[in-house]
């Protein structure tokens, strides 16, 4: 990728681990920002977490330089100092109070560097709950969204770190607006984002509907659905796919390609409101049809006759989708032990081109020496 990018001239000072801050790094890094990530000795720990935390690392701090500096010694904040002193955002997700007692909170910041823009990312916004430690699960839970993705009496967390992505997501956006902003005023600000908050935003829509209704609304299992065909159905060879006809015409068109005109002439079946009522006989009819039918030659079908449908896929599974492969959603991606891998492209295209990667994945440190070099002769 040779062409300019969006955020080109832009220097980040990174102080993150996990996923929340990372995301918020790795946005602004593919859209062509310089991103130091400050690391600790030994290296930033999420690059040696075990099991489902083994991707972490390398999902989301691709295009960033691994700068290592000790912020526990004298010598490692002065250095941190002018580093934040030649940037023009600094990102932070440690523990309420860390940045503070380290000397590196907004509020010390500013006062030196007024044109800084700092992007906090925490459990809570400021209120009863901010000193609270947060993980994606625990604001999964006391926001709604686990009760609303689990069966009745048991509650479910999202099966990927929704929070702490979509948190540094919403932090990226942050820095956006303010950089905006700080060209028309010449100031920097602190933008702050939150798991819990944006765990609560992602809800909204069951807020409003208890709001409109005055009822709790129901767990999205247990849901009743405004759509007579809109399911997951099990297909031969134990194949299972979901189907939404969520119209008469996309109804009478599934009829046509699962080859059963009955259901479409059925006078009780004819408009999405009669199908409702209908709806155990209609499934009935429908599950044991669609029993007969083999995954790939109905997927083809539906897709042909425009009804929406969805095969039921494992992240693994994606790996060798054409579909990913030919929008440039999988890019190759050198890893920090010299071996190649395959990261998700940000979802996005700008001009016509997806972001990509530019640089390998970091070695612990492996920016050091560059980064501080050109601290001293500046």
């Amino acid at each position: 990728m040779t062409a300019a990018l969006p955020l080109d001239g832009l220097r980040v000072i990174e102080f993150t681990h996990m996923v929340m801050g990372p995301t918020c790094g790795m946005i602004l890094a593919d859209l062509g920002a310089e991103v130091i990530k400050i690391e600790p000795p030994g290296g930033d720990k999420t690059r040696r977490l075990p099991g489902l935390g083994i991707g972490f690392f390398r999902s989301f701090n691709r295009n960033k330089k691994s700068v290592v500096l000790d912020l526990h010694t004298p010598a490692g904040r002065a250095t941190a100092l002018e580093l934040i002193g030649q940037s023009d955002v600094l990102i932070e997700n440690f523990r309420p109070g860390l940045m503070a007692e380290l000397g590196l909170d907004y509020d010390t910041l500013s006062a030196r560097f007024p044109r800084l823009i700092y992007a906090s990312h925490k459990g809570f916004l400021p209120g009863p709950y901010e000193h609270r430690t947060a993980l994606d699960e625990v604001v999964q839970m006391m926001g709604g969204l686990s009760y609303m993705t689990g069966p009745p009496g048991q509650p479910l967390r999202a099966g990927a770190s929704v929070n702490d992505i979509m948190g540094g997501m919403f932090g990226a956006i942050g820095v956006l607006a303010a950089l905006r902003e700080r060209e028309r005023t010449g100031r920097g600000q602190e933008v702050q984002s939150a798991l819990f908050e944006n765990c609560v935003f992602l809800v909204a829509q069951h807020i409003q509907q208890y709001l409109m209704t005055g009822e709790p609304p129901p767990p999205m299992p247990a849901r009743v659905s405004a759509w007579s065909v809109y399911d997951v159905f099990s297909l031969a060879d134990d194949e299972r796919l979901f189907i939404g006809a969520v119209s008469d015409r996309q109804f009478r068109t599934l009829c046509e390609v699962i080859e059963r005109p009955d259901l479409a002439d059925d006078p009780a079946l004819a408009t999405n409101t009669q199908r409702v009522a209908e709806r155990p006989r209609l499934m009935q009819e429908l599950r044991q049809t669609l029993r007969g039918w083999r995954l790939d030659e109905l997927c083809a079908r539906l897709e042909a006759a425009g009804v929406p449908f969805a095969p039921l896929r494992r992240p693994d599974q994606l790996v060798d989708d054409p579909h990913l492969r030919a929008s440039g959603g999988l890019m190759p991606m050198d890893t920090d032990d010299g071996q190649t891998t395959q990261v998700v492209a940000l979802p996005l295209r700008m001009g016509h081109r997806r972001l990509g990667v530019r640089q390998p994945l970091a070695r612990v440190g492996e920016h050091t020496e560059d980064v501080l070099s050109r601290l001293s002769s500046h």
